[in-house]
């Protein structure tokens, strides 16, 4: 019974770091979103440039708490809409930003159970997805 209830408790011990680890570094996600800068910008609701970049992408502003593919005016790729259309109660989260930036296709193949569908975003990001997303929600505004 004790090397149950050590192991349990260093099991859990050893998994604080883990869970400690998942949370985003708002400044190095400042830092990391240079990557994202080709083709997103960052302009709040005055139209007040946050982060200069482009156009391909929509603008991240208010990205958390937002409806996936709802940005007005922006034209969002069929398999993005597929995943929206199929979840349509879903926000963006960190944790879904962050599955949807290290592989966009799975993603969007994954949230609409369509394989055939493919994200417009090419770009997978591979390391550092936690604080772009911790970024992310430091810029916008509080939902």
């Amino acid at each position: 019974m004790k090397s149950t209830i050590v192991g349990a408790l260093l099991g859990a011990t050893l998994a604080i770091p883990a869970v400690a680890q998942d949370a985003g570094d708002v400044a190095a996600g400042e830092k990391e979103f240079r990557k994202c800068r080709a083709c997103h910008m960052i302009k709040d609701d005055s139209g007040t440039d946050i982060v200069r970049g482009g156009a391909v992408g929509p603008n991240l502003w208010g990205l958390m708490g937002r409806k996936i593919a709802s940005q007005e005016g922006f034209r969002y790729g069929d398999g993005i809409l597929a995943a929206a259309a199929a979840n349509p109660d879903m926000d963006w989260t960190e944790e879904e930003l962050v599955a949807y930036v290290t592989d966009p296709t799975q993603w969007v193949e994954d949230k609409s159970g369509d394989d055939s569908v493919r994200s417009k975003m090419t770009f997978k990001l591979n390391r550092n997805q936690s604080d772009i997303a911790a970024y992310l929600t430091s810029v916008s505004p509080a939902k």
